[in-house]
């Protein structure tokens, strides 16, 4: 998309206070459901598995490392944020310069959706289907371009599919 898509995208979305709450209230609950599983299933697989267990810190280490990573990239690459580079109101307010590629966001989802896959597929593909979602509403949220979480979701697929799955 080039800014004027970018910029009209935007505008839509906040012409109404109906488009914009509901753009905004998926912008903040999709990523809190993530956010709330994650944590409970861990203390989960604390009591059942043991916090010794492969299986606890696969799930454990995997998303921290690749959060860590993905933060130290994105300050190194440092590119600009859509809202930045096309002067344009994102509909979810954000005054973040720069650390726009990949989406941790996106990169974050779709690693815990992995995380889930490795232990429960059927939950592992509600929250890949909840990844998706987070990943599409910041771009219409104006805060990301599709390359940021499109490389997002790779990163957290293919390291995932690697961490889980491969070794």
């Amino acid at each position: 998309m080039n800014g004027v898509q970018y910029r009209s995208m935007s505008e839509y979305f906040s012409q109404t206070k109906k488009r914009s709450t509901t753009v905004k209230a998926l912008h903040d609950v999709l990523p809190l459901v993530m956010y709330i599983f994650y944590p409970v299933q861990l203390v989960a697989l604390a009591i059942n598995e043991g916090l010794g267990s492969e299986v606890f810190l696969r799930f454990t280490l995997i998303p921290l490392c690749t959060f860590i990573l993905v933060t130290v990239l994105r300050a190194i690459i440092n590119a600009q944020r859509p809202y930045e580079k096309y002067n344009y109101t994102p509909v979810v307010h954000k005054e973040t310069k720069g650390k726009s590629f990949p989406s941790r966001h996106t990169v974050s989802a779709f690693i815990i959706a992995m995380a889930f896959m490795y232990i429960q597929s059927t939950l592992g593909i509600i929250m890949l289907t909840v990844a998706a979602a987070i990943a599409v509403i910041r771009v219409l949220s104006g805060v990301h371009f599709i390359r940021d979480v499109v490389s997002g979701a790779a990163i957290g697929v293919i390291v995932g599919v690697l961490g889980f799955f491969v070794f």
